[in-house]
């Protein structure tokens, strides 16, 4: 602690020292004595002087004094007061969260008592029976606006007490007996309505499609019935399946019956068979095939009765008595087209209607439809079957097969599949006798005798018969193939090739034979690509038997005049071929022979080409291309030949551009 007082002062001292007073005392070397007493004598003075100015400001002091008291007192007062205002606040508080906690509460009893005043009016509501319900449901037409409004909301009431029956609901016995009397109004209104309109549907000559319009106009009335009365619903539904099985199966036997009457008066016989002689074709044209039969459609040939499956798939059914009026007749496919668009068409509306109106799909919704159209397609199918048991028209079943596909397809573009079961029944009716006639067609062309037949080389009558039949089914069956044609097709043309070459062995020359087969090739070939496609199977067989056999004539025309210098040269090519080339020398004599033969005739013998080429053939297209072909093949033979001869034998050789000259003469323009 010493030690600390020591520091102490010598701290102060130092303080001192450094003081500037003191500094300037020590610098001047002042006495301190005297220097003190001075310092006394001016602190008096100056304690005066405070003393007076004291004296002479009291009463501001007091004043202030008094001033400072009363802000004190002032003060104390709001402090008073502020502590009163905290109490305050602290009160004000407590009660802000009592009236939070109160409103809480009312929000909650609030929301509570809103929701059941909406379900308790909600419920008085729907439970309520209105005078306007009562009236409207006694009083008003099945057909006013206002009574469909009322019977939906009637509908809606006597499902709800139905619903608050099961909960035990008081309230319900308290209308009960008021919804069951306007129920049974109701019903009793609606079936008057629904009978009275199923009954129109009998009267001769009615649209009963109007009435159909009218009844799903109004289809809520049966959804009503048959909610609510299922007697009675049954009762509706029964009637209008009756009396509209009634309609259509009356109006298509008379339909069908006078249709009938339009058929050709001819029909095709087992006579009409491709390979059965033709007394037509036989007295004069072996071109053309004519049949006996005045008013009948050609048997094997299409023509237009294609467009039942195209322009006339969807054309306006024929009118019995129009066609009376101008006498028109029609094949058999024209009449069952119209037939079964007619079908087709009331059918389609006839399901959409049940579906729509009866509300019943699927299974219950063909059931329904069935009942009403199952007799009329039953006539329908026994109408075919008459019709197809002494049918031998193949084209006319065929067409009628893809008549039912695309009427198919079109009943299942409108979303309709209830016919699909009656098209397969017709079909089944159809192809076996198709494949039967086809089948006869196949064995009349395996059973002739190419004796009986006259020698023309041109193109065959039966020949000509398979082009018609065959493009005719191929060019149909481009759509919906099938493997059973496919399979008949080819056995028939087997046959018919078979034919074409019992035919040309009648021809003691092989050049007549080859003209035979080219004529006959052609001709199919060229009907061929006509009425199908230019690939198809049957084409390119005959395209390819045309093209051997009119190499094979060519080498067989140029042989009677330039067959030494074919002869020459397959000789000679073969013996180059082989390394010997020199044995050609051997031969140079010979070459010499035929280089004389042909400066010395060869003009002549191309005009006996074009004299002997174009007069055999009926097409002058094939003839002018054989005569070309045959031109050409002269020419390479001639270029190979020039090849063979020796140098000598060159130079006596015809220039080969005078040959080319006069070749381009027999060129024609078609």
């Amino acid at each position: 602690m010493e030690g600390d007082g020591e520091c102490l002062e010598d701290s102060q001292l130092q303080s001192n020292l450094d003081d500037d007073v003191v500094q300037e005392v020590l610098k001047t070397g002042t006495d301190l004595r005297q220097y003190s007493r001075q310092i006394e004598k001016e602190l008096k003075e100056v304690e005066k002087r405070s003393i007076k100015d004291y004296i002479k400001e009291s009463q501001n002091i007091a004043s202030l004094h008094n001033q400072i008291a009363a802000c004190d007192s002032i003060l104390e007062r709001m402090e008073s007061m502020l502590l009163s205002f905290q109490s305050d606040l602290g009160s004000i508080s407590s009660e802000i969260l009592y009236l939070q906690r109160k409103s809480v509460s009312m929000n909650q009893q609030l929301h509570n008592r809103q929701a059941v005043r909406g379900q308790l009016s909600q419920f008085i509501d729907d439970m309520a029976v209105s005078e306007t319900l009562t009236f409207c449901i006694l009083d008003a037409s099945v057909t006013d606006k206002e009574f469909l409004t009322q019977l939906e909301i009637l509908n809606y009431k006597i499902n709800f007490v139905k619903e608050q029956r099961f909960k035990e609901t008081k309230a319900c016995h308290d209308v009960k007996d008021i919804l069951e009397k306007l129920k049974v109004k109701a019903v009793t209104k609606i079936r008057t309505f629904l009978l009275d309109h199923v009954y129109k549907f009998r009267k001769p000559m009615t649209n009963y499609q109007v009435f159909q319009n009218t009844l799903l106009k109004h289809k809520f009335l049966f959804e009503f019935v048959m909610s609510n009365e299922q007697s009675v619903a049954q009762e509706v539904c029964s009637e209008y399946v009756d009396t509209m099985s009634k309609i259509y199966y009356s109006y298509f036997k008379s339909y069908s019956s006078r249709l009938a009457k339009l058929r050709y008066e001819e029909a095709a016989t087992k006579d009409d068979l491709m390979g059965i002689e033709d007394m037509g074709a036989s007295r004069g044209s072996g071109l053309f095939y004519k049949t006996p039969l005045k008013h009948k459609s050609t048997v094997f040939t299409i023509g237009s009765r294609g467009d039942v499956l195209s322009a006339q798939l969807e054309a306006p059914v024929i009118v019995p008595h129009a066609a009376h009026k101008t006498e028109n007749r029609y094949p058999f496919e024209a009449l069952f087209r119209s037939e079964q668009y007619t079908l087709v068409d009331n059918a389609c509306r006839e399901y959409l209607f049940l579906a729509e109106f009866f509300k019943v799909q699927g299974k219950q919704a063909l059931a329904l439809f069935n009942q009403i159209f199952g007799k009329t397609m039953n006539l329908l199918v026994k109408n075919l079957e008459t019709f197809t048991q002494d049918c031998y028209d193949a084209i006319a079943l065929f067409l009628c097969v893809h008549l039912i596909m695309r009427y198919q397809l079109m009943c299942h573009k409108r979303a309709v599949p209830a016919l699909d079961q009656y098209w397969k029944t017709l079909q089944a009716v159809i192809w076996p006798r198709f494949e039967y006639i086809f089948s006869l067609n196949i064995q009349s062309v395996k059973d002739c005798d190419p004796k009986k037949f006259s020698k023309e080389m041109g193109p065959h009558y039966i020949t000509r018969r398979y082009a018609e039949f065959s493009a005719a089914l191929v060019g149909i069956s481009e759509s919906f193939p099938s493997e059973l044609v496919s399979r008949l097709l080819a056995e028939l043309q087997e046959e018919v090739e078979c034919f074409i070459l019992r035919m040309a062995a009648v021809f003691p020359q092989r050049k007549e034979q080859l003209i035979f087969l080219i004529n006959n090739y052609d001709m199919v070939l060229g009907i061929l690509m006509e009425h199908t496609r230019d690939n198809s199977k049957e084409a390119e067989s005959f395209r390819e038997h045309l093209n051997t056999r009119s190499a094979e004539y060519v080498e067989e025309i140029l042989s009677p005049n330039f067959g030494g210098i074919m002869q020459f040269v397959k000789e000679g090519e073969a013996l180059v071929e082989k390394g010997q080339a020199d044995e050609l020398k051997h031969h140079e004599r010979k070459a010499l022979a035929l280089v004389q033969s042909f400066s010395a005739g060869w003009k002549r013998s191309l005009e006996e080409l074009n004299r002997e080429i174009l007069p055999s053939f009926p097409s002058l297209v094939t003839g002018s291309t054989l005569l070309q072909l045959a031109l050409t093949q002269l020419v390479q033979y001639y270029h190979r030949f020039h090849k063979l001869l020796s140098p000598n034998a060159r130079t006596q050789l015809t220039n080969i551009h005078h040959i080319m000259v006069e070749v381009k003469k027999y060129k024609t323009s078609f």
